[in-house]
């Protein structure tokens, strides 16, 4: 499986590249804080194989990190390799990029 880390992810997203963020967090999730991307809970991600690009980079990410990298492990399985798991997750993002981000 391949990883990205925040700060990787923070110049990605810096240099205006084209790519897809996903978010595998359940709907209540959100409301606690996100930063941006598709919402796909990870139980629907496998009916939803027709929304995930793959022709770009495709990063996903949960609130550890844990749930997105089973996610692509998944997709790797099902022929999808241009997925990135988001290392350490929103709670990565919040402690060494933004800690406007609320840690659950």
């Amino acid at each position: 499986m391949k990883e990205i880390s925040v700060s990787e992810f923070k110049k990605l997203k810096d240099s205006n590249a084209d790519f897809q963020l996903i978010d595998v967090r359940e709907e209540h999730e959100l409301e606690i804080c996100e930063i941006g991307g598709v919402h796909i809970a990870m139980g629907e991600v496998m009916d939803n194989l027709d929304k995930i690009s793959k022709d770009k980079q495709v990063v996903i990410h949960c609130r550890s990190g844990a749930r997105s990298g089973a996610i692509c492990q998944a997709l790797e399985a099902n022929g999808f390799t241009n997925v990135y798991n988001l290392k350490g997750g929103i709670i990565a993002w919040s402690t060494e990029i933004d800690p406007s981000i609320t840690k659950y």
